[in-house]
């Protein structure tokens, strides 16, 4: 297993997998059942899958195609969608799934990372932090799919989640999202100098370069990637795909002490 990982991102909607441009507008991809199977050739060593209908729709979350999900996948997987409450995650859990990415619960009941830190162990305990810009340029965590701005400090909440007992933080720009042009170095970089957690850059990879300069420059644990894993060319004609370990390990031979 790489010590830098590099994770498939994909999104659940209407049963299919889709991709998003800055949480808008969500274009189909494919089955998510093929997708895993071409994930498990390419030997991923984790997966993430974020039903972007649960929470929005205010919906239970998926426990069948979950379980059809977990029992098609090789390598770790991590879940988000939905989520709200510990008995829902005891299940997700039971299906295969290793960890679960709280998003909007993380800010509407925070307690419940502590809880669930507590019970199922905090590598098990995903946050997953979506950052857009106010109009006047501070960066705020947003919640529901984007649609709905908490005020929140983002180096604030991230300290408060990771004293609630988060093991992981995923920080997802929403308007980097689906564009594909790169990862807020910046905003990255703050983080990563503040946080005490591993962190994992989501939100913008279009290359190779996109994910060195991530690593290299925000010094980020892992990132994750939607777009670049899922489209080929300028006209984005749909292609699951991912880069080969020897690659991977290529692209970032003497950062492994970063």
């Amino acid at each position: 297993m790489l010590q830098k990982r590099v994770i498939p991102c994909l999104l659940l909607h209407k049963g299919g997998l889709y991709k998003t441009e800055k949480f808008k507008k969500p274009t189909y991809i494919g089955d998510p059942i093929n997708a895993i199977k071409i994930f498990n050739e390419k030997e991923v060593d984790e997966l993430m899958f974020v039903d972007i209908d649960a929470t929005a729709e205010n919906k239970e979350p998926n426990y069948k195609m979950i379980e059809d999900i977990a029992s098609e996948c090789f390598m770790p997987l991590c879940y988000g969608g939905g989520v709200k409450n510990i008995e829902q995650m005891k299940k997700i859990y039971a299906l295969g799934v290793e960890k679960i990415s709280l998003s909007s619960a993380a800010v509407l009941n925070s307690e419940l990372i502590r809880e669930a830190a507590n019970i199922f162990g905090n590598q098990s305990v995903i946050v997953t932090v979506d950052v857009k810009k106010e109009f006047w340029g501070n960066k705020k965590v947003f919640i529901n799919n984007g649609k709905t701005n908490t005020k929140l400090d983002v180096l604030e909440f991230i300290k408060k989640v990771e004293n609630l007992g988060a093991g992981e933080i995923v920080i997802n720009s929403i308007e980097n999202d689906g564009v594909m042009k790169g990862y807020d170095l910046e905003l990255l970089k703050e983080i990563k100098q503040n946080a005490k957690v591993p962190i994992i850059a989501l939100g913008g990879a279009g290359n190779l370069n996109h994910i060195k300069e991530a690593f290299e420059i925000a010094k980020v644990d892992a990132v994750a990637c939607g777009s670049m894993f899922v489209y080929q060319g300028s006209l984005k004609g749909v292609l699951i795909s991912y880069p080969s370990y020897e690659k991977i390990e290529e692209l970032l031979r003497g950062n492994d002490d970063n």
